[in-house]
């Protein structure tokens, strides 16, 4: 083993969905200072070829293990999975960069045990733009955070808040509102779909202050988010169309959100918060 490997940052991936593919490429092709050191996957099998075509395969372990070989895990996995992926490494004062941040309201009990050990959560900046400003922004004090989503129609489907109220969002043939309400209740509406609007929330005003509209419009073809702020600070307003992955609930930029939070973790040049 070489020194630089001897003393790199150890990274684990649970869930090889379109962001955890993106971010194990990443990391295979090197990123300084880093080492995938393990995945796990629901269905090993049906990665094999992927993991088989890295240039050093990383072992599949359960997610309980994980924390014996690594000191930062990824989540990229389902919503209900975030407790057992999370808790183990902030118990051991290491980090866990969380995806499902919605599912981090339902489990705040994570964030102040990664407190008490000496861990951290990641919200990674994901397919939003400018939580930078935001946080900034929540040094002083906000007035108002409102952010208002379209989506294509499939990007949408199976969400509960759709199945509950029986919305036949296929039937849909113009832009529709479908939802308003606060982050916290998109988060629970819609748990694959509005990580941003949690995202959001947590480095500004809280899920409870800050308000969402959800569109869907059969006429679109990427995951557009616009967001307009008002505080002591500034008052500013942004917008971002993202191309959606092989999953239409996830844009691309995400996967490269994560990765670009990595490669800071040891440049010389740092730039943002």
């Amino acid at each position: 083993m070489s020194i630089e490997a001897k003393f790199a940052t150890r990274v684990a991936i649970v869930g090889l969905g379109p962001i955890g593919r993106k971010v194990a490429e990443a990391l295979d092709r090197g990123i300084d200072g880093l080492v995938l050191a393990a995945v796990a996957v629901q269905n090993p099998e049906k990665h094999q070829a992927f993991l088989s075509g890295l240039s050093k395969a990383p072992p599949v372990l359960p997610i309980a293990d994980l924390v014996d070989v690594a000191d930062i895990v990824i989540e990229c996995a389902p919503a209900a999975l975030l407790p057992e992926i999370v808790k183990p490494f902030v118990s051991k004062g290491k980090t866990a960069i969380v995806l499902s941040a919605g599912a981090l309201l339902f489990n705040d009990d994570l964030i102040a045990l990664a407190k008490a050990n000496g861990g951290q959560i990641v919200v990674p900046t994901g397919a939003l733009i400018g939580l930078d400003a935001v946080t900034a922004a929540a040094e002083g004090k906000i007035s108002s955070v409102k952010m208002v989503t379209r989506k294509p129609v499939k990007g949408l489907a199976g969400a509960p808040y759709i199945v509950e109220n029986k919305i036949d969002i296929e039937s849909i043939t113009e832009p529709m509102k479908i939802f308003e309400g606060t982050a916290r209740e998109a988060a629970k509406g819609f748990p694959a779909n509005l990580n941003v609007a949690v995202a959001l929330s947590l480095a500004g005003a809280g899920p409870d202050a800050t308000t969402l509209e959800i569109w869907a419009d059969p006429a679109l073809t990427r995951n557009v988010h616009r967001v307009e702020v008002d505080s002591d600070s500034a008052r500013f307003s942004m917008q971002i169309e993202n191309i959606p992955s092989e999953n239409p609930k996830t844009g691309r930029i995400t996967a490269l959100s994560v990765i670009a939070y990595l490669r800071k973790q040891r440049a010389a040049l740092r730039v943002g918060t």
